[in-house]
């Protein structure tokens, strides 16, 4: 008998899909060999973007603000908080016949939520199907900090996963039970969690690159947002041999001019718009230039890579705890001027033995495996044994 589980979510960036991905592989995982004669069907859906048309342009502005005005992103984070277009009346009239329609095709035993903007409609919509057996919501927040959304707080969900104690802190202050929430750790695909398929020399050698350089990994996101192309010029004033593979994720504008950039700079240069595997290269490289993404991050952790976090322009409200909590344990160095990327990469060494070093306790950053944790509560509300 097949039991179906739905997770939620909204592609504003990439983190949430990945935190989806990353769960629906442990749960896999985990069911490989179940014996109880049930499978599990997981259902991926972007909920937001996808129950109407004006979900959809808060969703489009998101992923153009990340791309082309991030210093804009706080006051877009100043508008949601303010208008609460995820907890409104004619939001929820909105979506609800939208989100009724999918809770009975896919009719799942429990459904996930990993965006703020879906929960409350979720809860709402839940009740509204099944008004006397309803299924459990469980939220899994992925914002690692103290600067969360505010939609994370959803008092009718049935549980709410935390990343750290920042995270809950701030849930408690915004009114949820103690006993709703469970502190475990962020959802790292388990991929980051094995050995690379391809070590440091194939994975380089595929690449055309030399697997004997330094190497600085500047990643400009999902959506291709952010300093990078400033914080790369500054590179021209680096004196030890290196060279940089730059991911312009789905901003085609942003990789012509590094294209055209590259061809000036003295050091070698490959620009992609994604690598094949992201969790390889991470292995491979010795510095990750990024912004302060929960995922992204937490991949990093969990593939003890040093990081530079972009803060040229001020880290989204977000992602701003984030970005304070790694540089606080050591984990990331902060980049204020383009021209810090300079003393960065002079002091980077080649780290042989990179996971022999010992995570952070603080804040759950040791707990690189807390997916498996997270998709065993999930499957145990799906009635798993």
């Amino acid at each position: 008998m097949s039991r179906n589980i739905l997770l939620c979510i909204s592609d504003t960036g990439g983190g949430h899909r990945s935190a989806a991905n990353a769960i629906r592989k442990a749960i896999d995982e985990l069911t490989q060999h179940d014996s109880s004669g049930h499978t599990y069907e997981v259902v991926i859906t972007d909920v937001v973007r996808d129950s109407n048309g004006l979900h959809w342009l808060f969703v489009a502005l998101y992923n153009f603000l990340l791309s082309n005005k991030q210093s804009w992103m706080k006051y877009y984070y100043w508008l949601i908080e303010r208008l609460k277009p995820n907890d409104s009346a004619l939001g929820y009239w909105l979506a609800s016949g939208y989100l009724k329609r999918l809770l009975q095709r896919i009719d799942p035993v429990v459904i996930v939520s990993l965006h703020p903007m879906a929960n409350h409609y979720l809860a709402r919509a839940i009740k509204s199907w099944k008004p006397d057996s309803s299924p459990d919501l469980i939220v899994v927040v992925t914002d690692p900090n103290a600067s969360l959304w505010t939609g994370w707080a959803c008092h009718e969900a049935s549980l709410i996963i935390s990343p750290n104690q920042l995270a809950t802190q701030r849930l408690l202050a915004l009114k949820i039970l103690p006993d709703r929430i469970k502190t475990i750790g962020m959802p790292v695909d388990p991929e980051y969690l094995r050995p690379a398929v391809c070590n440091r020399e194939q994975f380089f050698k595929g690449l055309n690159l030399d697997p004997n350089l330094i190497t600085v990994c500047l990643s400009a996101g999902w959506a291709g947002g952010g300093n990078m192309l400033k914080i790369y010029r500054a590179m021209a004033g680096i004196g030890k041999p290196f060279q940089t593979i730059v991911l312009c994720g789905n901003n085609v504008h942003l990789y012509n001019l590094f294209k055209q950039r590259a061809g000036a700079m003295k050091f070698k240069t490959l620009v992609i718009p994604k690598l094949p595997s992201l969790s390889d290269a991470m292995n491979a490289c010795d510095l990750l230039v990024t912004k302060a993404g929960g995922l992204t991050t937490y991949e990093a952790v969990a593939r003890r890579v040093p990081m530079a976090i972009d803060m040229l322009t001020a880290p989204m409200p977000q992602e701003r705890g984030t970005a304070e909590m790694l540089i606080e344990v050591g984990l990331a160095k902060p980049l204020k001027k383009q021209s810090d990327i300079v003393a960065i990469v002079e002091g980077l060494e080649r780290l042989e033995d990179r996971y022999a070093k010992v995570l952070p306790v603080k804040y759950n950053l040791d707990h690189t495996d807390a997916v498996y944790d997270i998709a065993k509560i999930i499957l145990s509300s799906a009635g798993a044994e």
